[in-house]
């Protein structure tokens, strides 16, 4: 654990772990970077511990921080298996397959008969 925070007990990690789950899950929007980064800090582990934890190298990790690497799939779920999570693949919507997809049933086009 980070030597800048205090010792927690274990109930106090596990309520980290939950919320720098949560967290991720909630911003979809944030680089793989920018998830490491608030894991990291959320759970408080220095870069050394994390990559430990995650059966990576130290300078690995460091360099996915720093935007450096993008790492690999593998890389990836190895980091993200600390918290029980992996990269997935989802379908992207467009702005417009968004809006069809959004819209009711009724508007859909014209009635027969009009």
């Amino acid at each position: 654990m980070d030597k800048r925070y205090e010792t927690l007990t274990l109930p106090q990690q596990l309520e980290l772990r939950k919320k720098a789950i949560n967290d991720v899950l909630a911003n979809p929007q944030w680089s793989l970077p920018q998830a490491v980064r608030h894991l990291k800090k959320t759970m408080h582990l220095t870069t050394a511990e994390l990559a430990k934890l995650a059966g990576i190298s130290f300078r690995t990790l460091q360099d996915i921080e720093r935007e450096k690497s993008e790492g690999t799939v593998q890389t990836m779920n190895r980091v993200l298996g600390v918290l029980g999570l992996k990269l997935g693949v989802v379908r992207v919507l467009h702005d417009d397959e968004f809006r069809a997809a959004s819209a009711p049933e009724s508007a859909e086009g014209p009635e027969d008969g009009a």
